[in-house]
């Protein structure tokens, strides 16, 4: 069809959003697959190559679940004063966001661990690779709770990340899409699709061993955004164990 105007202007799912109502799939936010036992992924194209930003594969709380480690430990224990406390928030307002992979540790001293024995994956915390900018929060931190690791360790057992993200992205369509901007007017031109099979467990633990896969904490007192699983779109298809080129 070439270059196709937005449905979406302005909105940053355009490009979803507009292949949906192309293809007769009606909107939704369910924690389902968009088109029966596919799920349709949809990213920007920039020089003729996807880009490396993140996409969410799906949002997931860590365990022990009972303990709801995020309002619970990280937001009073680890969190930090809010930006925007004193005035759109209450001046108690406290912030935990974070984006930790296994690669390298976080300002703060996060880090995402593999344990292949125990088949978890964990978040860690160690004082020493706190930036010396923190110093304030590391001392508040060393008040509140200590300077030791993480106690219980929050973490998602490897049986149910491939059950969250097996139920979701089993099969997958990736289409990559140009985009224009004629006047205030934005089009699509939908030039690359790869069809993905068969997600493997093994390949979705390696991508998080190598930084690909990351883990997203996005909370303030008053509100908690979720825990968020994200992945490097242009390395989207390594997740799969079948990758056709339509």
């Amino acid at each position: 069809m070439g270059w196709i105007q937005s449905h979406r202007q302005g909105n940053v799912g355009g490009i979803g959003n507009t292949l949906e109502d192309l293809l007769g799939i009606p909107e939704n936010n369910l924690p389902i697959p968009n088109a029966a036992e596919w799920e349709l992924k949809c990213q920007r194209i920039n020089n003729n190559s996807v880009t490396s930003s993140l996409t969410t594969l799906f949002h997931m709380e860590p365990s022990p679940r009972a303990l709801k480690f995020v309002p619970s430990i990280f937001l009073p224990k680890y969190g930090w004063p809010h930006k925007q406390a004193g005035g759109k928030y209450p001046s108690t307002e406290m912030s935990f966001r974070q984006t930790i992979n296994a690669v390298n540790p976080t300002d703060r001293g996060f880090k995402v661990v593999i344990d292949k024995v125990d088949r978890k994956v964990l978040i860690s915390f160690d004082s020493k690779f706190v930036s010396e900018k923190h110093s304030l929060w590391l001392d508040s931190v060393e008040q509140k709770i200590g300077l030791g690791q993480l106690s219980p360790q929050p973490y998602w057992g490897f049986d149910d990340l491939f059950h969250k993200a097996g139920t979701k992205l089993h099969n997958c369509f990736f289409v990559g899409a140009l985009r224009k901007k004629e006047k205030t007017l934005e089009f699509f031109k939908y030039d690359k699709i790869l069809m993905l099979s068969n997600f493997s467990l093994d390949r979705f633990i390696q991508s998080i061993e190598e930084g690909d896969t990351l883990v997203d904490f996005d909370a303030r007192t008053g509100h908690n955004h979720g825990t968020k699983f994200r992945f490097r779109q242009s390395r989207f298809e390594k997740l799969y164990s079948q990758v056709q080129v339509i």
